[in-house]
């Protein structure tokens, strides 16, 4: 490890608890929105979809209307787990040879694909798959919410009016996708001034906003006329209108046909209790084979992880990815894939959990930061890139296609521990997903931690091949034991670059809950019902 940081910096960032409920998630400002509806008797859904909206207009470069994902929900009266899938697909209406190969090499951006000339599936509007944010919030909405959508969206709503807060870490991650969001008028217009990232300013009374007015429309919209709108109103003829005029394939018919889907989740027995994962096409087979291995490679000893714990969680990560990656494809549309877990990404997560113990991990991603890097110029929406997930080389199990579900990296999970405890878990990153949910699972689950110890017990990463990251703050023992065994690197958990996955979880133990995020991310937070 090279770097020039201090040695000596202690950040903590204790986990709450209350009688009431708790959201837990990448943006106080979105966790406070959804702490508000718990607050005003809402359902755990209900908070879930508020919560989205809220992310898509203050944290619009990694999620929001324009991108897809999946929730794992805990029915605490019926004691019962569901999984509602919002996944993007590819269009119907995409034709594969609009994405010939360049003689150039590998992609440029995330994957380790062929590069397609002009990088048409990497950005812009021929990258955009159907997206399914909207569709999933529909779903969850008719099935358990107690409050009006018209109610859950007005903070979202509220929140665009007031514009896109610029601080350093806007800053920054505006400035990491400067170079593509300058390509596209309306997306330059949203997020770049001059052409340029904005800057906060030094004086203490200045603010610096970027104006959403056409976001708040289009959340307005979204509100008054219903889910429905965005894909069969007058949301999806402009969204389309928008797409094809810039010359990408999305047509209000991709539109109209998407649904979201309920589907059983992955029950995995794991030391006495149950881990309630994704299926399909999502890391949830994969962490299912991880816990397998898991709690047939050591005994939990107290104290917490030791060298023996670390080293088998490096060992039922890397077996478990040996797997993922040989049979990847969506051959069928029910393998669990692979390719992408070779790649990073740019994902929100946000847990909650109510008083009367109904819990919700939800995983949402536009994939890239900002997506496609294309904003819709009549709605002001960020668009995702979902077609980068596909292979372009023709021939193979995951090879680009029309209409074909986008394969993912995330699994959110709910999960019960065999002393009663429940925890709702995931994290954003990319492939480093699944061994930070797999660890937080088990500090959790074999070494009964709190959600403040779990949070902050230094982690490892086990999804780049042979390569193991260790956290800088991990015992020494442990540090020796992995740097005498594998292709050792050591990183710090720090704000940007990231090294590991961005977690944010809440926990209920009998009728208290607690909530915990990354103490590293800035922005993140728990935040209770008043």
């Amino acid at each position: 490890m090279s770097d020039q940081f201090s040695n000596s910096q202690v950040i903590r960032k204790p986990a709450v608890s209350s009688k009431g409920g708790i959201v837990a998630a990448q943006s106080r400002k979105a966790a406070e929105v959804g702490a508000e509806v718990l607050a005003a008797g809402g359902d755990c859904v209900d908070a879930v979809i508020a919560t989205t909206f809220a992310l898509g207009v203050v944290e619009p470069w990694m999620s929001g209307a324009g991108g897809g994902g999946a929730m794992v929900l805990y029915r605490a009266r019926e004691n019962r787990v569901e999984v509602i899938d919002y996944g993007m697909r590819a269009p119907d209406s995409l034709r594969v040879e609009d994405y010939p190969l360049s003689p150039s090499g590998v992609a440029s951006d995330i994957f380790p694909w062929a590069r397609v000339k002009d990088d048409r599936n990497l950005h812009g509007p021929g990258s955009i798959a159907v997206p399914g944010v909207v569709a999933g919030m529909e779903e969850a909405h008719r099935r358990h919410a107690k409050l009006p959508w018209k109610e859950l969206l007005a903070p979202s709503v509220k929140l665009a009016g007031e514009g896109l807060l610029v601080d350093w870490w806007t800053t920054a991650m505006i400035s990491s996708s400067a170079a593509d969001l300058r390509r596209y008028p309306a997306s330059a217009a949203a997020y770049l001034q001059d052409g340029l990232p904005p800057n906060a300013q030094w004086g203490v009374k200045s603010v610096v906003r970027m104006p959403q007015d056409k976001l708040k429309e289009t959340m307005a919209q979204l509100a008054a006329a219903g889910a429905r709108d965005f894909y069969e109103g007058d949301l999806a003829r402009s969204i389309a209108d928008d797409i094809q005029a810039a010359g990408g394939a999305l047509s209000v018919r991709d539109l109209a046909a998407f649904r979201a889907h309920l589907r059983e989740p992955l029950a995995i027995p794991y030391r006495g209790g149950t881990v309630y994962a994704t299926p399909e096409l999502t890391a949830g087979p994969t962490m299912a084979r991880t816990l397998g291995l898991l709690q047939k490679a050591f005994a939990p000893a107290r104290g917490g992880p030791d060298a023996a714990a670390y080293t088998a969680y490096v060992e039922a990560l890397q077996a478990a990815y040996r797997e993922r990656l040989q049979g990847m494809g969506d051959a069928d549309g029910r393998r669990s894939l692979g390719a992408e877990a070779i790649a990073p990404a740019c994902t929100t997560h946000f847990s909650a959990v109510d008083r009367d113990g109904n819990m919700a991990a939800v995983t949402q991603t536009l994939l890239s930061t900002f997506g496609s890097k294309f904003v819709t110029p009549s709605t002001g929406l960020t668009m995702n890139n979902g077609i980068m997930w596909f292979d372009p080389t023709q021939g193979n199990p995951n090879s680009l296609a029309a209409g074909k579900r986008c394969l993912t990296n995330y699994t959110p999970v709910v999960a019960q521990a065999a002393d009663g405890r429940r925890v709702a878990v995931g994290a954003s990153g990319g492939r480093r997903i699944l061994p930070a949910v797999s660890q937080l699972l088990s500090f959790v689950m074999d070494f009964g931690m709190d959600l403040d110890a779990a949070i902050h017990q230094p982690r490892i990463d086990a999804s780049e091949g042979a390569v193991v990251i260790g956290d800088v703050r991990l015992p020494a023992a442990a540090r020796d034991a992995l740097r005498g065994r594998y292709d050792y690197e050591e990183a710090r958990i720090q704000n940007l670059p990231m090294k590991f996955a961005c977690p944010s979880v809440v926990l209920r133990s009998g009728d208290t809950n607690s909530g915990a995020t990354e103490p590293f991310q800035p922005w993140s937070d728990a935040v209770a019902e008043a």
